[in-house]
């Protein structure tokens, strides 16, 4: 399975590759409120950490020398997003991951709009598969440590 995703991510552009990211970021949370109905809390925090490991990558990606006030716009939406997991995992609140799961798919369907739309960015360098951790497509092997080789700059 996971040679199907990196073969599907090797064609790839930069902001499909953070459309992708943002399709983890989805998947784990829906993880995490579906373990909060079961009452598992050992699977709802594992699925919280993969999303907050998500959000780790893209914030330490992000390049305020370059990206200028967009790049601290999602600065600020990923810490809000990080603290809401935070929030959500702590009361065990479905409401509140269903409310983030909301604003994390407004902000992956604007990048999915720009993927549609190449003219909407500036061009960024290539980004090449080893730099998106195949955690994101759903290896249930990888960790944090798999963000470390990525050189993805926003």
């Amino acid at each position: 399975m996971a040679n199907y995703r990196e073969r599907a991510l090797e064609g790839a552009s930069a902001v499909d590759l953070v459309v992708a990211l943002y399709d983890g970021i989805l998947r784990f949370l829906y993880a995490a409120s579906e373990a909060v109905d079961r009452g598992d809390a050992t699977a709802r925090r594992i699925a919280v950490k993969r999303a907050l490991d998500i959000i780790i990558h893209l914030q330490a990606r992000l390049r305020m020398d370059v990206g200028g006030r967009p790049a601290q716009v999602l600065s600020e939406f990923y810490a809000s997003i990080f603290a809401q997991i935070l929030k959500a995992s702590q009361s065990a609140s479905r409401p509140k991951f269903e409310h983030t799961i909301d604003c994390v798919r407004n902000v992956r369907d604007a990048w999915r709009q720009v993927a549609r739309d190449p003219e909407a960015l500036p061009p960024s360098p290539p980004m090449q598969l080893e730099d998106v951790p195949v955690d994101a497509a759903g290896d249930e092997g990888n960790t944090s440590a798999d963000f470390a080789a990525s050189r993805w700059t926003a």
